[in-house]
């Protein structure tokens, strides 16, 4: 399979992090890329720099917006070979000290709406056996997070919804794929306030938006399960595997306090 067998790519939360250099990578490649994310102008200024961006403005924490990203995934007119439920954001502090509606907004974006995209293209792609699903996830999915914890539990969700799909596309031409990378510099730190925790961290720990973009594609066209990007994180994901629930848990509250 070429490394890029993509006609044509849909990709949320384009407009910074991950999900741009999921589009310029996309776009380098020659795909025809659909861009989403609430910030307009972000997008506009991508679409300047990039050939082949379709621009499409949504916030996908209003029913409105997924119902929109949702109906251009499902024109059979202007089909979409390549789905990447990139939108996200968490919330760092204790879960009692957490505004609730920011809570709900977490969930809606982080789960619900990740879903209902699923669902929009995946008639399509079944219909023409042909088509990849790239949800991004992360390592957080892997163990409770204190002080993340309903970011990490969302993505606890995507991880086990996308592995579940995986399984259930299995010979049909489509395929699913979690993307889980670790620390990466994006917007995401200042949106989740948890800058000061991330200080700690020495820099090997950080893979850039590139590498993840990187080896998130990578693994797509490969129809692969799950990826980790990075070696550190690689082997992170298999301790936690083996390693007693308690103490993992244990360890995860010492790191992010």
């Amino acid at each position: 399979m070429p490394a890029h067998p993509w006609s044509s790519a849909l990709v949320t939360g384009a407009s910074s992090g991950i999900g741009e250099a999921l589009t310029r990578r996309l776009a380098a490649a020659g795909v025809p890329v659909v861009v989403v994310a609430r910030r307009a102008d972000r997008l506009e200024a991508l679409a300047a720099q990039l050939p082949g961006i379709e621009v499409l403005p949504a916030d996908l924490t209003a029913p409105d917006g997924v119902a929109t990203v949702a109906a251009r995934l499902a024109d059979p007119a202007r089909p979409v070979d390549l789905l990447v439920n990139n939108a996200g954001f968490g919330t760092s502090g204790p879960v009692a000290a957490i505004d609730p509606d920011r809570t709900a907004c977490e969930i809606d974006l982080n789960v619900r709406a990740l879903v209902r995209l699923t669902q929009a293209a995946l008639p399509g792609m079944l219909e023409r056996r042909r088509g990849w699903v790239l949800n991004v996830s992360s390592v957080a999915a892997y163990q409770p997070v204190p002080d993340l914890a309903v970011y990490a539990a969302t993505k606890a969700f995507v991880s086990s919804f996308t592995e579940a799909l995986h399984e259930e596309l299995r010979g049909s031409g489509v395929h699913a794929t979690a993307l889980c990378p670790g620390l990466t510099p994006t917007e995401f730190t200042s949106v989740s306030r948890s800058e000061p925790k991330l200080d700690r961290f020495p820099s090997f720990a950080y893979t850039s938006a590139d590498q993840v973009a990187a080896e998130g594609l990578s693994a797509a066209a490969r129809g692969l399960a799950v990826s980790v990007p990075g070696l550190v994180y690689k082997a992170m994901v298999g301790a936690v595997d083996v390693a007693p629930r308690a103490v993992v848990r244990r360890l995860a509250g010492l790191f992010t306090r």
